[in-house]
C-alpha cells in the first residue's frame, strides 16, 4: 500500500493561482528540494467535462449526500443523467425523485425506484453505466464489490469502509476495477479542490523543504440526530440515525475527520504505521460512539502527525491542516485558504481565491471531482482512487481503535484484523441491541 499513492497517475498542469512569488527557489534564493510530481495524485481541474458518450447513473443511498452527489454529477457534464434510485427507505427514494423532476426535469419511473437492503443490486442491474454509492459507510465495500462485478464505474462517498474487513474488500475490489478498466472516484473532495492541488505543487517544488510533521483538525459542532419513533424497528432507527452509530458510520474520526488525515497522507506520500489516541463521549444523545478524539500517528518514516476532531457545540472550532517542513510551513482549509511561510513566519506563497473565481466559472470541488470522473471515463484515462483513500481510511480506523481500547495500534495488525462491524443479525425487524455500547478504554479500577 505504500506505493498506492504513486500508482494512480496524474493529470495535466492546471493554471497556477498565486498572489505571491513561488517556484523552485525559496526567499533566500537557495535551491529548493524537489519531489517527483508523478508520485502524487494531481488532477487537471477543468470547469466542465468534455462531451462524449451519454452516461446513465444510478444513485444508491438517496439521503443528503446521495442527493447532493446526484446533482454534482449532473452539473459536471453535458450528456449525463440519472435513471435509477435505491435506498432502504421509500420516502428517501421518492424525495430525490421529486427533486430531480423539479430541478432537472428528470423523470424516474416507478419501476426504477428500488427499496430495501438489497436495492443496490437492483440499481446496479437496471442498465446504468455508473453508480454513485452514498449509503451509510458500512455498506459501501459490498456495494462497490457488486458494482465492479457488474462492470460499472463507481463513485464512493467517503469514508469507503468502517473496519478492516471492509478495507480489504475495498483494496481487492479496486484491483479488480483497474483490471476491468473501470474508473473509480472517491468523495475526498479536497483531492479536487484547486487550493489543495496548487499547494501540493508548491510543496513538490520544495517550498517548505522536507516534511517533518503536521497537525490536522476537524473540531466542529454537533451533527444531526434522529430521536427514535415508536413505529421504527431497531435497524430502521439506527439507519435513520446512522451518523451516531459505530457500525454504520465508523465514528466521526472515520466518517468526517478522514478528510483531514487524507490531506496529510496525500501531501506526504506516507502511510501511518502506529497510532496512540484517546477520546470520550461527552454530549452525544443517541448512538454508541464518541464525540471527540485526539491521536498521535507515527508515519512510516518516523514523522509524527497529530490528529484532533470533535463534534460538540459551544467549543473552539478549527477545520484545517498544518504541515511543518525543514524550510517552512503550509496551512490550508476547505474554504480555499492556503498559505506557505518560511521559518521566520514570512508569507512566501498564497492561493488567490479571487483569481480562481475570475478564471474558472466552476470552483465547487464537489462538482470538480465529478468533472474529473466523467473525463476519465470519456477520455479513457486511468482513475482508481479507492486505493488512495483506503490509506487514510485505515489510518482513521487505527486511531479510533486506539482511543476505544487505550492500546497502541499498528498498520500491520489492523490491515489483517478480522474485525467486522456489520451486525450478524442485520435485518429490518428486531435486532439484538445489547452489543451497541459505548467503548471504555483501558482497565477499570479494582478496589483492593
Amino acid at each position: 500500500m505504500a506505493g498506492a499513492l504513486g500508482a494512480i497517475g496524474t493529470g495535466g498542469a492546471a493554471t497556477v493561482l498565486t498572489s505571491c512569488g513561488g517556484g523552485a527557489t525559496d526567499k533566500s534564493g537557495a535551491a529548493a528540494v524537489s519531489r517527483d510530481p508523478n508520485a502524487f495524485y494531481l488532477p487537471e481541474l477543468v470547469d466542465i467535462a468534455s462531451d462524449g458518450k451519454e452516461l446513465k447513473a444510478g444513485i444508491i443511498g438517496c439521503g443528503g449526500r446521495g442527493s447532493g452527489a446526484a446533482f454534482n454529477f449532473l452539473d459536471a457534464a453535458k450528456g449525463v443523467t440519472v435513471v435509477a434510485l435505491g435506498d432502504v427507505f421509500k420516502e428517501r427514494v421518492d424525495d430525490l425523485a421529486d427533486k430531480l423532476k423539479k430541478e432537472k426535469n428528470i423523470e424516474i419511473p416507478a419501476d426504477k425506484r428500488f427499496v430495501g437492503l438489497d436495492a443496490y443490486k437492483e440499481v446496479i442491474d437496471s442498465g446504468v453505466d455508473v453508480v454513485i454509492i452514498a449509503t451509510p459507510p458500512v455498506f459501501r465495500p459490498v456495494h462497490f464489490q457488486y458494482a465492479t462485478e457488474k462492470s460499472k464505474h463507481s463513485f464512493l462517498e467517503k469514508p469507503i469502509c468502517v473496519d478492516p474487513v471492509g478495507y480489504r474488500t475495498i483494496v481487492a475490489t479496486a484491483k479488480q476495477a483497474s483490471a476491468k478498466n473501470l474508473r473509480v472516484l472517491t468523495g475526498t473532495q479536497r483531492n479536487h479542490q484547486r487550493s489543495y492541488v496548487e499547494s501540493l505543487k508548491k510543496i513538490n517544488e520544495g517550498l517548505i523543504g522536507e516534511i517533518t510533521g503536521g497537525v490536522v483538525y476537524w473540531n466542529g459542532g454537533k451533527l444531526w440526530h434522529r430521536d427514535r419513533q415508536p413505529a421504527w424497528t431497531d435497524a430502521e432507527f439506527m439507519i435513520k440515525d446512522w451518523v451516531n452509530w459505530k457500525w454504520l458510520s465508523g465514528d466521526h474520526i472515520v466518517e468526517q475527520h478522514v478528510h483531514n488525515i487524507d490531506v496529510f497522507t496525500w501531501f506526504s506520500g506516507l502511510k501511518p504505521v502506529k497510532a496512540v489516541g484517546f477520546g470520550s463521549r461527552q454530549r452525544r444523545v443517541t448512538g454508541d460512539q464518541y464525540d471527540n478524539f485526539s491521536v498521535d500517528f507515527t508515519m512510516e518514516n518516523g514523522v509524527h502527525l497529530h490528529s484532533m476532531c470533535r463534534q460538540i457545540d459551544g467549543c473552539a472550532n478549527n477545520i484545517s491542516e498544518f504541515i511543518q517542513g525543514t524550510k517552512g510551513t503550509w496551512y490550508g482549509n476547505s474554504g480555499s485558504d492556503a498559505v506557505i511561510k518560511d521559518l521566520a513566519g514570512n508569507e512566501i506563497w498564497r492561493f488567490d481565491k479571487e483569481i480562481e473565481k475570475q478564471e474558472h466559472p466552476q470552483t465547487n470541488p464537489y462538482v470538480l471531482e465529478h468533472v474529473c470522473w466523467v473525463n476519465a471515463i470519456r477520455q479513457n484515462k486511468p482513475m482508481e482512487l479507492a486505493s488512495h483513500t483506503a490509506i487514510s481510511n485505515l489510518g482513521a480506523i487505527m486511531g479510533r481503535e486506539s482511543a476505544y481500547t487505550g492500546a497502541e495500534t499498528t498498520w500491520e495488525a489492523m490491515a489483517v484484523s478480522p474485525m467486522d462491524m456489520t451486525p450478524a443479525d442485520l435485518n429490518l425487524g428486531k435486532m439484538d441491541m445489547s452489543g451497541f455500547t459505548v467503548p471504555a478504554p483501558g482497565k477499570a479500577y479494582e478496589k483492593k
